[in-house]
């Protein structure tokens, strides 16, 4: 990793009630590890009675869904290095396949979610692999997510 630390905004994305909704992924070069370092979820939520949102971190196993690219921005503009990772928002067709799940949170929708993995526990990603953040909720929600990756 070349310390190279990447934002990732989602904008807004829509969630209709009862149904999972991939609002982010990231895809690792063939031949280097992502960090994911933190995620931030912000709700729009106006009722306090509605559900928390079952927000998942897993890893996907077969993509094969239709999402919008997102351009990542870096931290420190003056590192020249490139993005060399794929990362995608606001799925309008699910990843085929998920694997693993690596961590779960139920989060109200009249808040969010700030969150920065311990040092040296950081999700990782091998070389060529995928991790999303799939979001469900009982009722329909708009949430804007951003995700803090190292390369």
């Amino acid at each position: 990793m070349a310390d190279l630390i990447l934002n990732i905004p989602t904008g807004e994305v829509s969630l209709s009630a009862a149904t999972a909704k991939t609002v982010f992924s990231m895809t690792a070069p063939a031949n280097q590890r992502l960090k994911l370092k933190g995620i931030e979820l912000f709700f729009k939520g106006v009722s306090a009675t509605d559900t928390p949102v079952k927000c998942e971190l897993s890893l996907v196993t077969t993509d094969g869904g239709t999402a919008t690219t997102a351009t990542p921005a870096k931290n420190d503009n003056d590192m020249a290095e490139t993005a060399q990772g794929v990362y995608k928002t606001n799925y309008s067709l699910e990843p085929s396949t998920y694997g693993a799940n690596l961590r779960t949170w139920e989060v109200h929708p009249q808040t969010g979610l700030v969150l920065y993995f311990p040092l040296h526990d950081e999700p990782r990603l091998k070389g060529g692999t995928e991790m999303a953040l799939r979001l469900t909720a009982a009722q329909a929600q708009t949430v804007s997510a951003n995700a803090v990756v190292e390369e």
